[in-house]
């Protein structure tokens, strides 16, 4: 693998739906082996690299959190040649300090989704991959040199509670949170961290503070119209920080001895003669390496 180039991948969450600076811009659609991904991809050359695009909820805010096909949205960008995601996400905060208009790079999640596929690896090929360090901490690393480099106030480290949505809190579940410790609640990182991490993938989760969810006495309750006024700044923040942090992203010696990357090293529980043919075949972007 250490012949191989870093290509940076972006999922695109509320507000971000491009990336400036973008040229040879094309739109191309990846079939995956999981039904549809959000969207097309949109392709082009970032700092003199391929960098590939993907808006989360489809151009136009189309689809909901729940109805996100997160499985077809990582194999395409695998299939794609992505190696490195940068995941762009708004979020709550749960935290005084966490203020609208801040940034966290996220390091660990609760996951309390319940209505969505969560793996690759179904009946007939099973496999446990470790999360208990979710996030690829060395892009976390060049997205936190390059908030500084550019001004952006980002905070290193928190916990990203993960709810199914796409209703917001109720006060009482607000609160529960905020006693697990949670630092921000959003709707859509899970389980895209996870199948990045099945995918051997690195993934980082930048989040996007644009309220304070609904705890805060002191504060409206959270509405669409509130968050997109945030929005709208963070998101130029947002597409300044990818185009600052790609340079040292494509530029990283260590990419290709990430950990990440070998993460489904031992982690295929099913014997030989015993796996589906069928879904080995499906696997083939996310898995290949190891079947071939």
């Amino acid at each position: 693998m250490s012949d191989l180039k870093s290509v940076l991948g972006v999922i695109g969450g509320s507000g971000v739906y491009e990336i400036d600076g973008l040229q040879n811009k094309r739109w191309k659609k990846v079939s995956s082996s999981f039904g549809e991904p959000s969207d097309e991809l949109l392709f082009g050359d970032l700092n003199g690299q391929e960098m590939v695009f993907l808006p989360r909820h489809g151009r136009g805010h189309r689809i909901p959190p729940s109805e996100i096909n997160y499985r077809a949205n990582i194999d395409a960008l695998k299939r794609a040649g992505v190696s490195e995601i940068i995941s762009v996400s708004a979020v709550g905060s749960l935290k005084e300090e966490l203020k609208p208009g801040m940034f966290v790079i996220v390091d660990q999640f609760i996951d309390r989704t319940f209505a969505r596929e969560k793996s690759f690896f179904t009946s007939g090929l099973v496999a446990h991959v470790s999360m208990a360090s979710p996030v690829c901490n060395r892009l976390g690393n060049h997205i936190q040199s390059a908030a500084k480099s550019i001004g952006i106030e980002i905070v290193r480290g928190g916990v990203y509670i993960a709810m199914e949505g796409p209703q917001f809190s109720s006060i009482a579940e607000s609160e529960l949170y905020r006693s697990w410790g949670c630092d921000v609640v959003g709707m859509t990182n899970m389980p895209e961290a996870k199948l990045a991490r099945e995918a051997e993938m690195c993934y980082v989760s930048v989040a996007m503070v644009t309220d304070y969810d609904c705890w805060h006495t002191e504060h409206d309750n959270v509405s669409v119209d509130a968050m997109i006024k945030v929005l709208s700044a963070n998101a130029d923040n947002a597409r300044s920080l990818v185009k600052a942090s790609s340079e040292a992203i494509f530029s990283d010696q260590l990419s290709s001895n990430c950990s990440c990357k070998s993460s489904l090293e031992n982690a295929i529980i099913t014997s030989l003669d015993a796996r589906d043919k069928e879904l080995v075949k499906k696997l083939d972007a996310v898995a290949g390496r190891l079947f071939n």
